[in-house]
């Protein structure tokens, strides 16, 4: 009978690289969802009925076990950035992982990936580090073998990072950024699907950092960014401390308004960006995993064109020039 895994989180940006992957190596897969209407666009990635939305709250055992039963291999996608609520950062990234390892263990499942993130960290100043440390730990404790993946920023398509300061080049001169001095080392999302499919596959075990072939900072990813969307603007960096004051800002606007208004940064993100995002220096990554990695330069461009003052006809203009009358 034909494998089959199950993807927590599976339609989201990391989830469904992984799901459409498993569907071409002919496994069954089933993506477990909060909200299944939004998630019917995966069925496509295979043949019919190969790749199945199904209903699951992490947070509840019997709602887990019911996706769970029958899988061979699970993998674990599910993050969130939120400090508060109930699908906070110890609900999500600490007790779910714990639940999900602890009920494919009861159910005889062979193996979990589990998918992190650089800097997880019992001792770091980020709750969501520490959560994310926490839900590690959870995994290894019942599964010993599991595949820890350790992305840093992850870039894509549908990435919130390169397409959330893209759009906010369109309104204005000036891009703020808090910690422009601090490093990281961005990750193609298919990439990162190509690590979880190796530990699903069983070509992999224990703990992975990954990381794209270059290494800068924040002031220069923005640079890179701006290059592509051919957009010159002011990177202004905010210092610390008044990110600070502006986080608690909006943390009070958050509860002001119940939850209406969310912030475009939080105290804890603040914490976190004052830590270099990048892979460790005696850590195994991608070239262990005998995968050579994307850079960004040979994908960004094809999302990112949108962002340019002319989108799809930038291209188009920019060779109109050369044209003599």
């Amino acid at each position: 009978m034909t494998q089959l895994v199950t993807i927590f989180g599976g339609s989201g940006f990391v989830g469904r690289y992984i799901a459409r992957r498993m569907a071409a190596q002919g496994w069954r897969v089933r993506v477990a969802v909060r909200r299944v209407n939004e998630a019917m666009f995966v069925r496509p990635y295979g043949a019919v009925g190969q790749v199945e939305p199904v209903f699951c709250n992490v947070r509840d055992d019997d709602s887990v076990r019911a996706v769970t039963r029958g899988a061979d291999v699970v993998v674990n996608c599910v993050g969130t950035f939120d400090a508060r609520g109930k699908n906070n950062f110890q609900a999500i990234q600490a007790e779910a992982p714990e639940r999900i390892a602890r009920i494919a263990a009861e159910e005889g499942v062979a193996r979990m990936v589990q998918i992190s993130a650089i800097g997880a960290d019992a001792d770091s100043a980020s709750e969501y580090a520490q959560s994310k440390a926490a839900g590690e730990d959870a995994v290894l404790r019942h599964f010993p073998e599991a595949t820890i993946l350790r992305p840093s920023v992850i870039f894509g398509q549908e990435d919130e990072f390169f397409n959330r300061f893209a759009g906010m080049t369109r309104f204005g001169p000036v891009l703020p950024v808090v910690g422009a001095d601090t490093r990281f080392q961005p990750v193609w999302v298919d990439d990162v699907a190509a690590a979880a499919e190796k530990g699903i596959l069983g070509e992999a075990e224990g703990i992975y950092e990954l990381g794209g072939p270059d290494v800068d900072t924040f002031r220069g990813l923005m640079q890179r960014m701006l290059d592509v969307i051919r957009r010159r603007r002011i990177i202004a960096n905010i210092p610390f401390w008044i990110a600070n004051v502006m986080a608690f800002g909006f943390r009070v606007a958050n509860v002001l308004s119940l939850g209406l208004i969310k912030g475009p940064i939080t105290a804890d993100q603040v914490k976190s960006l004052k830590v270099d995002n990048v892979v460790g220096d005696e850590m195994r990554g991608l070239a262990d995993l005998r995968i050579s990695a994307t850079s960004m330069e040979a994908v960004m461009p094809d999302y990112l064109w949108r962002f340019r003052p002319s989108g799809q006809y930038s291209e188009i203009k920019e060779s109109a020039k050369n044209l003599k009358v």
